[in-house]
């Protein structure tokens, strides 16, 4: 399991904001309910990836492939 802290501590500390959100009017829906959303700050200006997905986990596994494509250190 991935340890999201540790993942967006990373991720700040190489200037990228980290948004991960858990939505329960989403979730009562039944609709994709978690949102991951890393932004560029002084160090990425362009950079922008962004999923809504059905678990965190999804989340996960479609953003952090690519950050680290991006250059981005990702921890395991």
């Amino acid at each position: 399991m991935v340890d999201v802290v540790r993942v967006m501590t990373a991720l700040a500390e190489q200037g990228v904001t980290v948004l991960f959100k858990a939505d329960a009017e989403r979730m009562r829906d039944g609709v994709r309910s978690w949102t991951f959303v890393a932004s560029g700050g002084p160090l990425h200006e362009d950079l922008l990836v962004r999923t809504d997905a059905i678990s965190a986990e999804a989340c996960l596994d479609i953003c952090l492939p690519q950050l680290r494509e991006r250059g981005l250190v990702i921890p395991e």
